[in-house]
């Protein structure tokens, strides 16, 4: 099934947005204490792409998968892998030469840049309970968790059809499924030791995703307002627990879960500014954003920012362009030839 809904693309791209500017905050001179609160919380754009990539694999891969039955696994998992492994070894290969300069010029840092555990970056597995600590390019955490959860599909597709259960089922099981990971993290963030949670954050989500999708296929052609309203809602109320200091580790996946939904379902709305071209275009490029702003904030800070705690907004903007320029530049440079590329072969 080839189907993009716009709307969703348009939002990916915002979310990467914010991670960039979460990433950034503390360097903004001048930014006011309620400006730096919300972008504080940047970093549940992650929690909206781990749920948005379970709905879109499920609504493309799914019937393919269960028509195609083993057969269809290698396919699947070359097409994904073409997605994001090529753009992240082009990014690792660039903070490497950088490491590489820090270390001929007697700064080394083992920290940030540690050699020995390279490999596992490489192919992606520096997420998986391996480490203790995010090094490299601290984004592709999130890709590493994401590999799993695409290992991890095939199994669902052959454990479970959700066509088959009714919606309030899936509806207590796509709870369930939060609660569990509310229940397991022990964490008051879902940002809290990333090298321990982040793949269990990544797998509950996504699966919550497919969950999203299989209503979303329910109900796209049913009368939508109620459910629109309703799942608007329970988005609501479930934020609003969450400022009244209910568990974010809960509240939130659970939000972003019914915002996905009415997404989803709002999509071909008239003027819907998700949808414009400006918007859906900076979701297609949003990878490259997300995966190539935090190196390029690295190399920025030590060419042009002389106190990193104090950035003046004229070079903000400098650095905010370059991200936008970058991102153009990778995707069609590297990021779709690569792909086509390797799916060719």
């Amino acid at each position: 099934m080839k189907t993009e809904l716009r709307a969703l693309t348009g939002a990916r791209g915002l979310a990467a947005w914010l991670v960039v500017l979460y990433h950034i905050r503390l360097s903004i001179a001048g930014l006011p204490q309620a400006a730096l609160d919300i972008l504080a919380k940047g970093y549940l754009a992650v929690d909206f792409f781990f749920l948005l990539s379970g709905f879109v694999i499920w609504l493309t891969w799914h019937e393919r998968l269960r028509a195609q039955g083993v057969a269809g696994i290698a396919p699947f998992l070359r097409k994904r892998i073409a997605r994001i492994w090529p753009l992240h070894v082009v990014v690792l290969a660039g903070a490497v030469a950088l490491a590489l300069v820090f270390v001929a010029t007697g700064r080394a840092d083992p920290v940030d840049y540690p050699f020995a555990r390279l490999p596992l970056d490489i192919l992606l597995l520096q997420n998986w309970g391996f480490t203790d600590r995010l090094a490299w390019n601290d984004p592709s955490w999130s890709i590493s968790a994401e590999l799993g959860a695409y290992l991890l599909f095939p199994l669902l597709i052959a454990t479970v059809d959700w066509r088959r259960l009714a919606s309030p089922v899936l509806l207590v099981v796509a709870l369930a499924i939060l609660v569990l990971l509310y229940l397991t993290t022990a964490a008051p963030t879902l940002d809290t030791d990333i090298p321990r949670y982040g793949l269990l954050r990544c797998l509950t989500e996504f699966a919550t995703g497919t969950i999203v999708s299989a209503l979303w296929l329910r109900w796209r052609d049913a009368r939508k307002r109620p459910i629109v309203i309703a799942a608007s809602t329970a988005g609501i109320t479930l934020l609003a627990a969450w400022a009244a200091g209910a568990a974010e580790t809960l509240m939130v996946p659970a939000a972003f879960a019914c915002l996905l939904l009415v997404l989803a379902l709002t999509t071909a709305a008239n003027h819907n500014p998700l949808s414009s071209r400006a918007i859906h275009y900076l979701g297609e490029i949003s990878y490259a954003t997300y995966l190539g702003h935090f190196m390029l904030w690295v190399v920025f800070k030590l060419l042009f920012v002389s106190n990193a705690a104090a950035v003046p907004p004229v070079l903000i903007a400098l650095y905010l362009s370059l991200v936008l320029l970058a991102s153009i530049a990778l995707y069609h440079l590297i990021e779709r030839p690569a792909q086509r590329w390797l799916n060719a072969r």
